[in-house]
């Protein structure tokens, strides 16, 4: 406890109220916020939390209004927080300890910080008889018709995806041309392609890393790849607001999310901590196993709106 509370912020000084706006499921959610208040007695924290897309709504229409009561944004993707930094809605914090960190994996001016890896790679129904290593397998004959994966039209998570493959491989936006020709599907987000390759609707398809993972772990016929050319990530940043009512609090939640003990806190969810000094969860490979393709968010977030009309130019959507 005593050094939860060191990492949290500074001893004695934080206290009040906090208003955290999050996309991080109801059960992660309360868990992260239960594990800071007990480390941080002094500061009482609530929440509200809904999908990305629906909290920057609910953000965005407050803002116009003239003002919100949130004061920290733990969201799923680092393009959406680059957007609202180059818009100045972000509060930097220039003190805060990442050293144990990558560099990459929060933003460089310290506006958003990454608590996640959440990667995308390949799931596959055990019946298949082509098991994938790389995404370029998904575009042979034995994949054709059945691969399905999430529309980055529909998910942040697959906007992301896309932008990091085309960015990494070497046919760019040809080996999502070659998936469309292959008869691949894009539509809805991850949990759709979990329930058509677990069902055996689909034997191949992209997804994020956890989902196949957990279910493998309840009997689903699943298997997950990290493909060998690299994964795409998101990394859950979080962010305090430029107009918070309580910085010195804020800073001690960015604290306690990034230090190890926050961190230890995601792998007990079941998630692949960004910080490197911290284990991988059961079922996951060994961290030298997991390649992470660079990715650039400022350029993403310039390039989103060509990207999303190119896919779906390609898709047909």
């Amino acid at each position: 406890m005593a050094s939860i509370s060191a990492m949290a912020g500074p001893a004695g000084a934080v206290d009040g109220t906090l208003t955290l706006y999050t996309s991080q499921p109801n059960t992660d959610a309360q868990q992260s916020v239960d594990a800071f208040m007990k480390a941080n007695p002094g500061v009482q924290v609530t929440f509200v939390r809904d999908g990305t897309t629906k909290i920057m709504a609910k953000l965005e229409a407050e803002l116009a209004a003239g003002a919100t009561p949130a004061d920290v944004l733990l969201i799923a993707d680092s393009v959406t927080m680059e957007g609202l930094k180059q818009r100045d809605l972000l509060m930097a914090y220039p003190e805060a300890d990442v050293s144990a960190y990558p560099d990459g994996t929060h933003d460089a001016e310290k506006f958003w910080f990454g608590t996640k890896l959440i990667t995308t790679g390949i799931v596959y129904n055990t019946a298949a008889t082509m098991v994938p290593t790389s995404w370029a397998d998904l575009l042979k004959e034995e994949a054709k018709g059945q691969v399905a994966m999430p529309s980055p039209l529909t998910s942040g998570a697959a906007l992301i995806h896309t932008a990091t493959l085309v960015g990494n491989l070497e046919a760019g936006w040809g080996f999502y041309e070659g998936l469309a020709a292959n008869g691949a599907q894009a539509a809805g987000g991850n949990g759709g392609v979990l329930k058509q390759v677990a069902g055996g609707e689909k034997l191949y398809g992209m997804i994020v890393d956890f989902l196949p993972i957990r279910e493998k772990a309840k009997g689903a016929p699943v298997e997950f790849v990290f493909p060998m050319e690299g994964v795409s990530a998101i990394s859950e940043p979080v962010a305090i607001l430029a107009s918070t009512q309580n910085p010195e609090a804020a800073q001690a939640f960015v604290d306690f999310l990034i230090s190890k003990e926050g961190q230890e806190l995601a792998l007990s969810q079941g998630y692949l901590p960004a910080r490197p000094d911290v284990a991988v969860p059961e079922g996951f490979p060994d961290r030298s196993a997991i390649k992470v393709m660079p990715f650039d968010a400022a350029r993403a977030l310039a390039e989103s709106e060509a990207d999303t009309a190119r896919f779906a130019g390609i898709f047909g959507q």
